[in-house]
């Protein structure tokens, strides 16, 4: 599967160039042209690296890093056409893996791309970040799948693990009643089918559930992990 790889700039000519490159090595490419629409994409869809640009307006590449680290771990490139240290230091300091001042030689970004990726998908980075999820007072250990709330376990079917996995993985995201039923059960959605509905009602009651604490219904869209 294809890695997906947010490109945020608002010069239309930098991200034409990376995308060109990018799909030419197998990626896939999601564009925002500005802070807001990458926002909107980072909550919708699983990113796995993003590439932001410092100076893209409403609001500026610093604050979309920052929203990202609330929540994830993935790669995050900030690309500038600001060269002065204080500048990387702020972006690394806020979380950001690398930093490529404009203009840049596109082989170069691909080559700090690729290291990236590989470093934290191949290398096992990724792996030592999911062994344990923790979301409020619920903690999921992905290698034991075994889960708590505060000191208390939490006896689940294979299904209701798998289910509250995917909410805690991704805290604050929608997912659509075709996205759990696909992720969870493995099979095409089929629309008159009520096996989340009971499940996440099964689920709620064992985990005490009061009016929403941990999973909210979001009507018309699906369900959301409260951070």
């Amino acid at each position: 599967m294809a890695y997906k790889i947010l490109v945020a700039d608002d010069e239309k000519e930098i991200r034409d160039l990376l995308r060109l490159y990018l799909e030419k090595d197998g990626y896939q490419v999601l564009e925002a042209e500005d802070g807001r629409s990458a926002i909107s994409i980072l909550e919708q869809e699983e990113i796995d690296m993003a590439l932001l640009d410092i100076m893209m307006p409403e609001p500026d590449g610093y604050q979309v890093l920052k929203k990202i680290r609330e929540g994830s771990n993935i790669p995050v490139m900030v690309l500038s056409a600001k060269n002065q240290d204080a500048d990387k230091i702020l972006g690394l300091d806020l979380g950001a893996d690398d930093y490529l001042a404009k203009p840049f030689n596109p082989m170069e970004a691909m080559a700090r791309i690729n290291s990236n990726i590989r470093r934290f998908y191949s290398l096992g980075a990724k792996s030592r970040e999911l062994k344990q999820l923790k979301v409020k007072d619920l903690c999921l250990d992905t290698e034991s799948c075994l889960v708590y709330q505060g000191e208390r376990p939490i006896d689940l079917t294979s299904v209701e693990y798998k289910l509250l996995r995917l909410f805690m993985e991704r805290p604050g995201k929608v997912f659509t009643k075709q996205q759990v039923y696909e992720n969870v059960w493995g099979e095409e959605y089929a629309i008159a089918d009520n096996n989340i509905m009971v499940c996440i009602s099964r689920l709620r009651a064992k985990l005490s559930e009061d009016s929403g604490a941990y999973i909210k219904t979001i009507r018309g869209l699906g369900y959301r992990m409260e951070k």
